[in-house]
């Protein structure tokens, strides 16, 4: 039986109202899934090259519990830090609370030597002279400043615990997606080809490329300050290193500079620390804080035909539109509306006559 296109415009009306209420209502039944979905996505697309290695290895026998084991040993790499991490958090908040209120809570005086620092020397001398000269006339009197600071810390760290938390669901789901990547990958082909025939392949390409430079070029490179940053926290004897760590990790996700993170860690060893190893932990923080100067040209964008800068902005854009899953979005939306502007440049240039 072949298929007819009806010519009357009540027909195709009420086609088309019907086709947009069905996918009107599978849109809201599928909403509240839809940030577990882009993050189980996100995931499978990132960790596949590993699990591919996985199964050369083991030669493709048992997928299932293959993947099965994979998933299990990522959720056990991010439990056990998330459990340690918030444990010495919560065991140092509780220190400090209960040094407060028994009145033995001291901030070291400062070394002579922070007035000696360029710019901001005396000002940091003098706000932290106060508050080891009388700690709670300090709380009184910077107490916004203080309850902002705190504010912003404890949501940063909620907002993370929140993503680990849906990321362990949507590593689960991302198993089911790798297992199955093959047929995955074919269908975003054909949908992309039924958009703009003969693209299919180059925009997913393009997709996956863009999703694991990002992981690679922003994730991998925070990753690697804190933990470099939480050994040097821990070699030089920090207060509260894993929360100093923590929130280098933090404002490296962001693309803040982690020397804001350094700053205050630098000063509090040199209130304590003799003065040779505080000036090696004080390069070796300055280091730390410059090495994403280094990585990031080497992993973000490497092997794409979208430029650094162009992935750059759309992970900084997507972040601030949508949070850490833009930070994701927003690269691969931006690269795609690169690569169309392109392509349309370029197919025009060619349309245009020679004379």
């Amino acid at each position: 039986m072949k298929n007819t296109v009806s010519k009357n415009p009540i027909d195709m009306y009420i086609k088309i109202v019907l086709l947009s209420l069905l996918l009107i209502w599978s849109f809201y039944i599928v909403k509240p899934f839809i940030t577990l979905i882009v993050w189980s996505i996100i995931l499978a697309v990132a960790l596949h090259p590993f699990y591919e290695k996985l199964l050369k290895i083991t030669k493709g026998k048992k997928k299932g519990m293959i993947t099965s084991v994979f998933i299990l040993i990522l959720v056990a790499l991010i439990i056990i830090p998330t459990i340690n991490l918030t444990g010495s958090i919560i065991d140092s908040g509780q220190e400090l609370y209960q040094s407060f209120n028994e009145g033995a809570l001291e901030v070291p005086p400062p070394a002579e030597t922070v007035k000696e620092w360029p710019l901001i020397g005396e000002k940091i001398y003098e706000v932290w002279s106060s508050a080891s000269s009388n700690l709670e006339d300090f709380i009184v009197k910077y107490k916004d400043e203080i309850s902002n600071s705190l504010g912003w810390l404890f949501s940063s760290f909620a907002g993370l615990m929140g993503s680990v938390a849906l990321g362990l669901f949507a590593l689960i789901i991302a198993g089911v997606f790798m297992s199955s990547a093959d047929a995955g990958y074919q269908s975003g082909v054909s949908f992309v080809n039924r958009l703009s025939s003969g693209k299919g392949e180059e925009f997913m390409t393009m997709c996956v490329g863009t999703i694991r430079s990002v992981v690679k070029g922003i994730l991998l490179v925070a990753i690697i300050q804190a933990a470099l940053s939480y050994l040097g926290f821990v070699l030089i004897g920090l207060p509260g290193a894993s929360l100093f760590a923590l929130l280098v990790l933090i404002l490296a996700i962001v693309q803040i500079p982690a020397l804001l993170a350094m700053i205050p860690a630098i000063a509090i060893v040199f209130s304590y620390a003799d003065t040779t190893p505080a000036i090696i932990f004080t390069i070796y923080a300055i280091l730390v804080s410059l090495s994403d100067n280094l990585l990031k040209p080497m992993l973000l964008g490497k092997g794409l035909a979208t430029p650094m800068l162009v992935i750059l902005i759309g992970a900084l854009g997507g972040m601030m539109l949508q949070g850490i899953l833009g930070l994701f979005i927003g690269p691969v939306v931006l690269a795609l509306g690169y690569q169309i502007y392109s392509t349309w440049v370029v197919e025009g240039t060619e349309e245009i006559p020679v004379k």
